[in-house]
């Protein structure tokens, strides 16, 4: 088994990639308009939820407004997503000691993995955020004055709407001069600004997925004798425990989100670590606002887990690097 567990680990990364790469093409006009949600402030919601975000996002930025960041998660996700599934799979492996694991050694693993992955995961986020937030705040810079002309002149709220259509798209900015900005200003670590908060989403949502998951693949097995498993099996155990997962910390993306978003519109706080923002959001937002974009951050998550599973289960990595096939859960 340790031989196997060797000489598989590249098929394990590629299977990460590959099921990264397509899961994001797929979801992340959805993810876009999460980051959205969650970063706006009550008394100033350009979007009532995620169509109307995504409405006005094409309406003012185009088809591809949409995939504002993508080039960056495209990019990073291959090794993030393989560091997820493989660290995973790695720390079954030698926590299993040749027998079953117990659920604590599972949420532990999935710990451990959370833990790895953060090194990319980070970044990735970090310049995401930046550039999918950005036509928000171009959008509420052009809303503000037309805000202020519909007061003095007694107009209503359908004159926002309209001058939020009618508005040009905002100036595109780069992943590459973002990133030269932070490491000019504040080295590394600029980076990685959000760690705390990153860790703090991602070790708990590893604790929770990859446990559940295991657990749902295994009721689908047709027998004790045959422990295969269908693929569409392998797709609704992993869609259903990342929709779990997400939700459960979703406040914790939340906390993520604000800390990670550098320019900020007009009247939003900055905040000074995690309790600072768990402290303002909860005077100033109540106690909802962890829960902004809790249903398009399970849309992204069920389907993205869903597909990656599928092609971690299936083996394409293993096919192409000519290995058999293995469930990662046989140890």
């Amino acid at each position: 088994m340790a031989q196997t567990q060797q000489i598989s680990l590249p098929a394990k990364l590629i299977n990460g990639g590959i099921a990264g790469m397509v899961g994001v093409t797929c979801v992340f006009p959805i993810d876009l308009a999460k980051t959205r949600l969650q970063n706006q402030r009550s008394g100033q919601q350009l979007y009532k939820n995620m169509i109307d975000c995504l409405i006005k996002t094409v309406k003012s930025e185009g088809y591809f407004g949409m995939y504002r960041g993508a080039a960056v998660n495209l990019t990073l996700v291959t090794p993030e997503k393989a560091i997820k599934l493989a660290a995973n799979d790695f720390f079954r492996h030698q926590l299993s000691n040749g027998g079953k694991l117990t659920v604590f050694k599972e949420m532990l693993a999935g710990c451990c993995a959370g833990m790895c992955q953060v090194i990319v995961t980070t970044p990735m986020e970090m310049l995401k955020i930046q550039m999918q937030d950005a036509g928000r705040l171009a959008a509420q810079q052009r809303v503000i004055p037309s805000v202020v002309t519909s007061l003095k002149m007694g107009g209503t709220t359908a004159l926002l709407s309209r001058s939020y259509n009618a508005s040009p798209a905002p100036q595109t900015i780069s992943a590459i001069k973002i990133t030269s900005e932070l490491l000019s200003t504040k080295g590394v670590t600029g980076l990685y600004k959000g760690l705390g908060a990153t860790l703090m989403r991602d070790m708990p949502f590893s604790v929770v997925y990859f446990p559940l998951f295991a657990h749902l693949h295994q009721l689908g097995r047709h027998s004790s004798e045959d422990p295969s498993v269908p693929f569409y099996w392998s797709f609704m155990s992993g869609c259903l425990a990342g929709c779990l997962a997400a939700v459960a910390v979703s406040p914790c993306d939340v906390i993520k989100t604000r800390l990670q978003s550098i320019k900020k519109g007009a009247n939003e706080e900055s905040y000074n670590g995690v309790v600072d923002c768990v402290r303002k959001i909860l005077r100033k937002e109540g106690p909802g606002a962890f829960l902004k974009g809790a249903s398009c951050r399970a849309l992204v998550i069920a389907p993205l887990f869903g597909i990656a599973q599928v092609i971690y289960f299936v083996g394409v990595g293993e096919f192409l690097l000519g290995y058999t096939p293995h469930s990662i859960y046989s140890a």
